[in-house]
């Protein structure tokens, strides 16, 4: 066959179906996919209410409850760091809205503004702790996580503070159109973040600086300003998630949020960020999200031990990260 004949065969266009099938396969997300399918498979045929409107709607709202801290911590661990604070953060939120509230009568709308302008603050220093002093996230966070803590419980006494209000407790627990709402603060998250990170010079940067920081720099990034920046966000979304949570107890409380960081950075991982940074993606981790909710959901419906269902969920964050490490091991070798 003649040279020419080869590259006319090669120019032949595929069907739309075998390139679509052919991006599926080169999609890193189709493992995961096919474990959430397995994993709805046999729920569905192990609990009949499984699968039911109301319980995939009470997957979402209580998916929101830590999945728009995770889609934030996505961007945290592509640029290189971690965040392990964001649950007392959430905690602080909720006791900052009841003593603004309940005890000071600072309306509504200032007190929820004022909140997120602290919790923007606290991870823009952070952040600071990072970009100027080169503190690792994971020590600068693991010394807010108790400071916060311990913070919230020093502001209410460790006591809830009643917030009277049926407007605010309908963002924790209302629906539109059927749809609990923090489902819908998950969606709009997810819509926010997917653009920055898929559209914007800034959502670039980060992966450019967790590639490689140091080449990042010398191409003209400001490294700083993207760590910066990454803490700030995630920051914000632990604030808003503690806000929902109060709205949903109707009281500022410095107990709530136990274990949100656990939560948020397993589905993260899970979703297949890689942990050395400049790789992961907000769809898996939409995956991850769902994977985690309909695992808890469906043991709840079980009955499985509550001591069985935290075994379970290391096991399953255990396994993510040994799958983690594999892969970038893999790719590094290609």
């Amino acid at each position: 066959m003649a040279v020419a004949d080869v590259e006319v065969l090669q120019k032949v266009p595929t069907s739309p179906l075998a390139a679509a099938f052919q991006r599926a396969k080169a999609w890193d997300g189709i493992g995961l996919l096919a474990v959430l399918v397995l994993l709805y498979v046999v729920l569905s045929l192990k609990s009949p209410y499984f699968l039911t409107t109301d319980n995939q709607l009470s997957i979402l709202q209580n998916a929101a409850f830590f999945g728009i801290v995770a889609f934030a911590m996505t961007l945290v661990i592509v640029s290189g760091e971690i965040d392990i604070s964001v649950g007392s953060m959430a905690a602080l939120s909720s006791s900052m809205l009841g003593v603004f509230v309940v005890n000071h009568g600072v309306p509504m709308p200032v007190a929820v503004v004022l909140v997120i302008a602290a919790a923007a603050a606290i991870g823009a220093g952070a952040g600071a702790m990072r970009a100027y002093f080169g503190v690792p996230t994971f020590i600068a966070t693991l010394a807010l996580y108790l400071a916060l803590k311990g913070l919230a419980q020093l502001l209410t006494n460790n006591f809830p503070l009643p917030i009277d209000s049926e407007r605010f407790f309908y963002w924790g627990d209302g629906r539109v159109l059927g749809i609990p709402v923090p489902a819908l603060y998950l969606a709009g998250t997810f819509l926010v973040l997917i653009i920055i990170s898929k559209k914007t010079v800034f959502g670039r940067s980060i992966y450019a600086v967790g590639g490689n920081a140091k080449a990042a720099g010398l191409s003209g990034i400001n490294v700083r300003r993207v760590k910066i920046l990454v803490m700030m966000i995630v920051a914000i979304t632990a604030a808003i998630t503690g806000l929902l949570q109060t709205a949903l107890l109707a009281s500022g409380n410095s107990t709530i949020a136990v274990g949100l960081e656990f939560d948020a950075i397993a589905a993260t991982i899970i979703g297949g960020a890689a942990l050395s940074g400049g790789k992961g993606s907000i769809v898996g981790t939409v995956m991850g999200v769902l994977f985690i909710a309909a695992l808890l959901n469906g043991m709840v419906l079980l009955s499985v031990n509550p001591y069985a269902q935290q075994v379970v969920r290391g096991a399953v964050v255990l396994a993510a990260v040994l799958v983690n490490v594999w892969r970038t091991r893999k790719s590094s070798l290609e």
